[in-house]
Order: C-alpha cells, then structure tokens, then sequence
C-alpha cells in the first residue's frame, strides 16, 4: 500500500461531526457515513478497503478480511510484514489491466472508490505511546552551536545513541488541523523573573515518523536484525515547537509544554515496501555504535523533503526550505531507534509513532526549523511579498510535502500542514 497524490479540501473539518464518506489507507482514513475507513490512494480516487475486503483470500489475509473494517490501521499494522506484502501484492494485482474483478464489475467499482475531494482525512491510527528522537547530525549541531559553541555543539551522548524523549500522543493531529499558538511560561530576560503569556517564538519542525507495526512482549528487547519486522510504514511530521517556552523548561528532564500542544502527521502512511527501491546506504557512523546497535543492512531513504509557508498576504505558496533527500540529513536510522527504543524492554504496540527529530542539511536552504533559517531570531527570512519571519505569526499555514522520484513514477506522502491560530489568552 502506498499513498500518491492527496487533494484534501475539507481537511479543516477533520474534528467536526460530518456524516460524509471518507476512507483511509495504509497511512490516511476516510469517513463514510458516520464511520471512519480504511483506504489506498490511486491517482485522485481512493479504494474504500472494506468494500473490497472479500477479496482478501491469501494464506495470510483470508482470516483477518476484518481488519479491513476498522476504523484506523493498528489491526493490520499488527498482522505483521508477510500481511502487509500480501495486501500490497494483491491490491497491484487487482488494479492491474487483466484482472476482471474490479475491472469487469461496474457496481463493485461504484462503491469501491471515492474521490479524495470528497472525502475528509483522520490520523490513519489510534496513538498509543509516540517518541520523537532527535537523529539529523546537522540540526543538533546548529543547535548546539547557537546555545553551547562550536567547541560543545554536541553533547557526549549524541554520537553513541539516539537521542529521544517521549511526546503527547493525545495531541498528534491530522494534516489541516489548526494549531493554538500555546500559552505558557517563559523568561526573556535572564536577569529578571519568569513570565506568563502567549508564545512569542512559534516554530516548525521538519521531520518524518513511522508506525511500528507487531508489537513486542514487555520485557523482550526487538533486535536490530529483526527491527526491519516491527516497522510499518512512514508519515510527514511537523512537531511544532514553542522555542522561548522550550528554552526556559527544558532543564533538567527536557521539552514538556512547548511541545505537547500539537503535532501534526500527514494522513496517509507510505509503507516500507513501497520505499525500498529508494532504499541507500547508510550513514558512516563514527564512533563506531556498540553491538546492539550495529546494523549492515541499508536502510535510509531518498525522500525529497520541501517546506513552505502560507503567508497573510496573499494566496501564493512560498519555498521556505528544502532538502535533498532524507539519506544525506539522518545520522541514526529507523531500525536503529527502534532498537535502541526497546533494548531496556520496553514494550512498543501497534500504531506507536517513532519520529525523527529536525531534518537539517548543511546548507542554510535544508535547515528544517525557523530557529536554524533565523539563527535563534537574529535574521530575517524573506519569504517574499514584502514578507519576512523570524517566527510564525497568527494566520501563517506551514505545508510539508514530500515524495520519492522513480524512473517515469513517483510515490508521494501527500501534504502535512496547520495554519496558527491565536492564543486564547496572553495576560
């Protein structure tokens, strides 16, 4: 299963009680009548996956058709990867040209698919537990640069481990979901007290997530050569980030509530097996990591990544970041963290979110934050319009987009974009 193209008109609706069809799929959920469901992008339709649920009748889906009736993906995330290759196998099958059953079966073919304009997206699945690592080399060193020096950019930990705390799963929302800019405590001044109000320094995160597919039993670490098993698909991210709240909480145990006010996903899940042909090696890492992290096999991808913002002039979309590929800006990978993840026993399930961190390249145009492009505020992004930012304003939309290039084809993620609202209160 694999997600393509996404044309989302209605997304800003998502949380109202809308009795409309939508459908989800390996990543993305649609609404029907009042119930949510599963579904596969094809061009500007979407299979409705428990309309065709029947038809499931490999050695590995014909008894669990159910899973296609649910309402998000975490049954059959939890079937495992021989599940996953079979529905992928037999969705390519049943769409090709010779296959009758869809093809030769106008009424089937009427209720099966829905247009994407007319269908309204939900998180593709129910969030139990969600971590946010923090894996590009380059945004921690901009990061350690501007709070530490060059000579302490990296704290003595990064180079050994993947680095990582544990979010607000309750607050992960879909793509077109807007976002409160958050009220909280911060100290501008370091010579004076702490203040309250609404966040003054509103930021973005550039980063991609994935879904951990079966579970394991508390107690029983997923070792790397098995972790590739555990990892269902991959997700746009924009972990929204209140920068001067961060700034004054952050010590001792870490980001709390300039994170935990809203996270946004895109709605549809690109598998792993719709990746690996962009599959490339991966980074060389040095300090070599020790044996439970190590790990021959590649698996990094070549995802171009690309950032715009939405301003309040006009409706025109500017490029504010880009980057190259995903390969080039991730130290350690997904396999990587889900084994370091799990290593004291913790126990993952299925439909657990494991992000990346900011993805950050070299060049000031792939830096994957506001904080990087605007260096802690001391610079202005043009953005074009007589427009520039330090930060976000209210009424900015930031949209993510990114996909992978074939040969004549492209596998897409669709968008990932909020637009601010104001606070509700700044004393």
């Amino acid at each position: 299963m694999q997600s393509l193209h996404l044309k989302n008109k209605t997304s800003h609706l998502i949380n109202q009680n809308r009795r409309r069809i939508v459908v989800s799929c390996a990543g993305r959920r649609l609404d029907l009548l009042p119930r949510h469901r599963l579904g596969v992008a094809i061009g500007d339709q979407i299979l409705d996956l428990s309309v065709i649920k029947h038809l499931f009748k490999g050695p590995a889906l014909a008894k669990h058709q159910h899973v296609f009736d649910q309402p998000t993906l975490n049954a059959f995330m939890g079937l495992g990867r021989a599940a996953w290759m079979e529905a992928r196998a037999f969705l390519q099958k049943l769409l090709s040209a010779g296959e009758p059953a869809l093809r030769d079966n106008a009424e089937l073919r009427r209720r099966a698919f829905v247009p994407q304009a007319s269908a309204m997206m939900h998180l593709p699945a129910s969030i139990g537990d969600y971590t946010d690592f923090y894996s590009s080399r380059q945004h921690a060193t901009n990061v350690g640069i501007m709070f530490r020096g060059k000579e302490n950019a990296l704290m003595p930990n990064w180079l050994h481990l993947p680095v990582g705390y544990h979010g607000r799963a309750s607050s992960v929302v879909v793509s077109g979901t807007p976002i409160r800019r958050p009220v909280g405590q911060m100290r501008p001044d370091n010579d004076k007290p702490p203040v309250f109000g609404a966040c003054k320094r509103l930021d973005i995160e550039l980063e991609m997530a994935f879904f951990v597919g079966p579970g394991n039993t508390y107690g029983e670490p997923i070792p790397i050569s098995r972790a590739q098993e555990h990892i269902f698909g991959m997700v746009l991210m924009n972990d929204w980030s209140a920068r001067d709240i961060q700034k004054w909480e952050y010590v001792p145990l870490g980001p709390f509530l300039s994170k935990s006010f809203g996270t946004t996903i895109s709605p549809w899940v690109v598998t792993m097996e719709a990746l690996m042909p962009f599959v490339l090696p991966n980074p060389v890492q040095d300090p070599k990591p020790l044996p439970y992290l190590q790990d021959k096999e590649p698996y990094t991808f070549d995802i171009k990544l690309f950032v715009a913002i939405k301003g309040t002039r006009g409706l025109s979309f500017i490029a504010l970041t880009s980057s190259s590929s995903f390969l080039q800006h991730m130290y350690w990978t997904m396999k990587q963290q889900l084994a370091h993840h799990s290593i004291n026993g913790c126990n993952l399930r299925p439909g657990d979110l494991l992000a990346s961190g900011t993805i950050s390249g070299p060049e000031p145009e792939s830096f994957g934050s506001m904080l990087e492009l605007s260096w802690n505020g001391t610079k202005e992004i043009p953005l074009g319009s007589g427009q520039s930012r330090k930060f976000l304003q209210d009424g900015d939309e930031i949209i993510l987009t990114g996909y992978c290039q074939g040969n004549g084809f492209r596998v897409g993620f669709g968008q990932c974009s909020g637009k601010i609202l104001p606070a509700l209160s700044d004393p």
